[in-house]
């Protein structure tokens, strides 16, 4: 199992743009000790188009991680850019298919199969179409016979994870395994963020057994916190410090409300409790009276890792989140920091979970 670090990325365009970005992970894994640091990228659509088809490109990148320790066995796809297209376009599958054909160069020797996570299928609303629903099964045969083709003319593999999200098609492990009947399970699977989980109000042993009974294999975990407000009423003026103009924090409700953000959320006032897919640091809280997710990401972690040191997915990826955007009071001082402490914390938690330590240490 490979443990990964997600650093936000500037908005670069070009290969000299992410080359530069490495250096901020060659600092976290000197901070955290590691000797190898598994390095989760994103690639936004045209660099990837760029990289899929030009081998030389793809060699200096691998050249340019190896000389700072860094290797890469998953790549973020979830995130588009733009109009963010779904699963029944092409640009979604071929940028997929894109991120694929760059990672097999990537990966290093002992990786068994490299993992790229994707949108949970679609947006919800507006409700689709038959026609809609035809078509984004479609893709998917699409997808996995181009994944079948990566791993013919490579001999490496990569499963695609699409991650369950609040307000998308996907966004239960239910509406996952829905999504994904008659789907190829080999080549195809689930990118769990557990903050959407969360989210979700499900409980990590129920979710995780749901997946396995449809033969959904977990591809990739990511270990997540959501902010959480047991009397929103009485929460208010904290969670007014989590708006965030320009990006979504979708809110829920244990009783099926949903905001498509949290500054909506405040203005309509769902019954709760609720819970904001707001990304908080693992080892940390919010200021009270919020809460955080913390008991459920630890519980699913248990669930899915810990079975006799047995891991239940290939690829564990811990984010190193932008920390300027908390609210004013939680942020740190020094962010690399503590991106290094989130990334450290993360690792020492599954070691106690039973994890051998050359398994979290990448």
């Amino acid at each position: 199992m490979f443990l990964s670090a997600s650093i936000p990325a500037p908005a670069y365009g070009d290969l000299a743009g992410v080359v530069a970005h490495l250096d901020a992970y060659a600092a976290m894994r000197e901070r955290t000790g590691a000797g190898t640091l598994a390095a989760a990228l994103t690639l936004p659509p045209p660099l990837a188009a760029e990289l899929a088809v030009d081998s030389r490109a793809r060699g200096r990148l691998r050249a340019e991680l190896d000389a700072r320790g860094l290797e890469v066995v998953t790549v973020d796809g979830v995130r588009y850019g733009g109009a963010e297209p779904d699963w029944t376009t092409t640009e979604r599958l071929d940028y997929t298919l894109d991120l694929a054909r760059v990672l097999v160069d990537l990966l290093p020797d002992d990786a068994v199969r490299g993992s790229v996570s994707t949108l949970g299928i679609g947006l919800r609303e507006p409700a689709w179409t038959a026609a809609q629903d035809k078509e984004h099964r479609r893709i998917m045969g699409r997808l996995a016979g181009g994944l079948a083709e990566i791993a013919w003319h490579t001999g490496k593999a990569v499963r695609v994870g699409f991650q369950p999200e609040p307000g998308c098609i996907a966004d239960s492990t239910a509406a996952t395994v829905a999504a994904l009947t008659r789907t190829d399970h080999d080549r195809l699977g689930v990118s769990l963020d557990l903050a959407n989980l969360a989210c979700a109000w499900e409980e990590p042993a129920e979710a995780l057994a749901r997946l396995a009974a449809a033969g959904l294999s977990v591809v990739k975990v990511r270990l997540a916190a959501a902010v959480e407000a047991a009397d929103p009423a009485a929460a208010v003026g904290a969670l007014r410090g989590y708006v965030e103009p320009g990006h979504r924090h979708q809110t829920t409700t244990k009783a099926g409300g949903y905001a498509p953000d949290l500054g909506e959320a405040l203005r309509v006032f769902p019954p709760g409790p609720w819970r904001v897919r707001y990304h908080v640091p693992l080892g940390g809280a919010p200021a009270a009276p919020l809460t955080a997710t913390t008991a459920l990401w630890r519980a699913a972690a248990r669930e899915l890792l810990a079975r006799g040191g047995v891991p239940g997915c290939d690829h564990v990826d811990v984010g190193a989140e932008t920390w300027d955007v908390l609210p004013p009071g939680e942020r740190p001082a020094v962010p690399a920091e503590a991106m290094a402490a989130e990334f450290t914390h993360a690792r020492d938690e599954l070691i106690a979970l039973g994890l051998a330590p050359a398994v979290c240490a990448p």
